[in-house]
């Protein structure tokens, strides 16, 4: 059961990295520092404080670049590798999944990251072009609070982050195809 459980948070968390790199990462970070979660080494190296702080410093900058229309497509540009690699260390890191071999779990983070992430670019510049950008920074906030809920799910309710995670791709295929179907029209 626990092998599920944390193979279910570890989905979670990399989904999470999907939509932004830095909550889960903080998240993980801040509360394995405080001694909430365990990290197997080297991954514990995300409660060291300069961690922490550097990745507050480019979270804050991503929060705000994100909200701006251009910025935000060049972020997810970036952001593919950085998401995905967030993904895959945060599917890595978790202590529940050990009987998981370290590359399989890192592989497998780094796809679910990066399959969230590559939803989450595909919808952007379809609201962009139908809105003017003016949906963009709604939108970054919708992703940046559906990475911190599904974040914390992964943590405290492994199964609803699953669900979560569905409902977020789910939610993602269908705003990038209304979009499509407006463009057409």
């Amino acid at each position: 059961m626990e092998l599920l459980s944390g193979l279910l948070s570890s989905l979670g968390l990399s989904g999470a990295a999907g939509l932004n790199a830095s909550i889960p990462l903080l998240l993980v970070g801040l509360l394995a520092r405080f001694g909430v979660l365990d990290l197997a080494a080297p991954f514990d190296l995300l409660a060291n404080p300069w961690v922490l702080l550097g990745v507050g410093v480019l979270g804050v900058l991503d929060f705000v670049g994100d909200k701006i229309p251009g910025v935000d497509h060049a972020l997810h540009l970036f952001g593919g590798v950085v998401n995905a690699a967030a993904g895959a260390i945060l599917f890595a890191a978790q202590a529940g999944v050990a009987e998981v071999p370290p590359a399989f779990s890192l592989a497998l983070g780094f796809l679910v990251a990066g399959g969230v992430h590559g939803a989450r670019a595909a919808v952007r510049p379809v609201a962009t072009a139908t809105t003017g950008g003016l949906a963009n920074p709604v939108l970054s906030a919708a992703e940046d609070g559906a990475s911190l809920g599904l974040s914390m799910l992964a943590i405290f309710a492994p199964v609803l982050a699953a669900l979560g995670l569905a409902g977020v791709l789910a939610w993602a295929v269908r705003l990038w195809r209304r979009g499509r179907q407006e463009r057409a029209a």
